[in-house]
């Protein structure tokens, strides 16, 4: 088959979509999403994106916008932590919103053709064979969980959530492993927050940002390399010089809780993600090898480049 992301190319124009309804009659409140598609092409991708803890179906314009403009689907659920549901800490279901957030990537997943059909001109142009998920912060968490990482108790890891139907992922900020580099508000606050990822064996791009000092945890920024360096390969790991927890502003365009804004530094991850993406997804494209080899060689003063 002829895939049609073989290159970068134009950037073609986007149509974005929302919300979309998927009912979810267990989870309270049904779920909506974003569908985001280049207006042309066939044979498209699919990138299931999780937002960080708070946000929306509605935040990451510089990542979705970007992916989309070039060649990908890309479909945003608004979990039940967003500030738009106000699902407060005495709501019955917040301690399994964690889990609930796994679940809702997997309805969208099992749901894609409802989505497909749902935005018009989009019926028959996606490529279900090819799905990747990401996802930042708390989100990347969510996303690790489809590519075989687990919940650890008392030591011991949980149920196996991943996903066969997914082939690669992106994981921007995700945080490491609890236990003892949990700071104290963490681990009272937050006691799934202790991934193991010795299962995680899904290819995945992990990035990170040398001055992401989470006050999550009491290890510094290294804490945040933990999904590369705890799991088994093939995975590459992007470290950003300079980023913090917002990695120069994927979250949004002049978003006020950006710390590191840096436009360079959001589009390297832009093209890089982008590479990334196309060539797990199409084992004969290029373009990542090509991408990661430059930066290799050329670190400058964005990042570098490790994979194993």
């Amino acid at each position: 088959m002829r895939h049609s992301v073989e290159g970068s190319g134009t950037p073609t124009p986007v149509v974005s979509v929302g919300p979309v309804t998927l009912p979810a009659p267990d989870r309270g409140d049904d779920l909506q999403v974003r569908v985001s598609a280049p207006a042309t092409g066939s044979d498209l991708p699919v990138i299931v994106f999780s937002h960080g803890f708070g946000w929306s179906m509605n935040g990451y314009a510089p990542l979705v916008d970007y992916w989309a403009a070039h060649g990908f689907v890309v479909v945003q659920p608004t979990h039940l932590d967003s500030r738009t549901l106000n699902v407060t800490p005495d709501d019955a279901r917040y301690p399994d919103i964690w889990r609930l957030r796994v679940a809702d990537l997997r309805q969208v997943l099992d749901e894609l053709d409802l989505i497909e059909a749902a935005v018009p001109g989009l019926r028959g142009r996606l490529d279900q064979s090819r799905v990747a998920v990401a996802g930042h912060s708390w989100g990347g968490q969510t996303a690790s969980m489809l590519l075989g990482a687990r919940v650890l108790r008392d030591g011991v890891p949980g149920e196996d959530l991943s996903d066969s139907r997914v082939k690669a992922g992106v994981l921007l900020a995700t945080t490491g492993t609890g236990g003892a580099d949990l700071s104290p508000f963490a681990a009272e606050h937050f006691p799934f927050m202790s991934p193991s990822f010795s299962d995680m064996t899904t290819p995945a791009l992990v990035i990170a940002g040398d001055r992401d000092d989470s006050p999550l945890s009491v290890r510094g920024p290294d804490w945040f390399t933990d999904p590369y360096h705890l799991s088994p390969g093939p995975k590459s790991l992007l470290t950003l010089f300079g980023a913090e927890h917002s990695l120069g502003g994927i979250t949004g365009w002049t978003v006020t809780e950006t710390t590191d804004e840096s436009p360079d530094r959001v589009a390297l991850i832009q093209q890089l993600t982008c590479a990334y993406l196309r060539s797990a997804l199409c084992p004969t494209d290029a373009g990542w090898a090509a991408a990661s080899a430059e930066l290799i060689d050329h670190p400058g003063v964005l990042g570098r480049i490790d994979s194993k």
